[in-house]
């Protein structure tokens, strides 16, 4: 998820992802905020994993942040989702 910034509304940029099958999540013109959650996750996922370590290699690296997505949506039960990991929390709503 990204900002709305110059290089992230690029032809290039857009070309990149279209490459790689990625899809794009931008926020909405005009608020900020909806940057708020996953800077949060990045933040977090810097301070509990990537300062800690030091990687000899980017494999190393992404099976890390690999390991952390998986306990974050997984394994990390969240008392506002009544004791619940967001994967189960969102099963239970579908």
């Amino acid at each position: 998820h990204i900002d709305r910034g110059f290089q992230y509304t690029s032809l290039h940029f857009k070309e990149m992802l279209d490459e790689e099958k990625l899809t794009q999540s931008m926020s909405r013109v005009g608020c900020c905020i909806d940057n708020g959650p996953m800077e949060s996750f990045w933040g977090t996922l810097k301070c509990k994993k990537y300062y800690l370590h030091t990687y000899r290699t980017f494999a190393e690296l992404q099976q890390d942040i690999d390991d952390y997505i998986h306990f974050y949506n997984n394994e990390r039960f969240q008392a506002k989702l009544n004791g619940l990991s967001p994967i189960e929390f969102r099963t239970k709503a579908d």
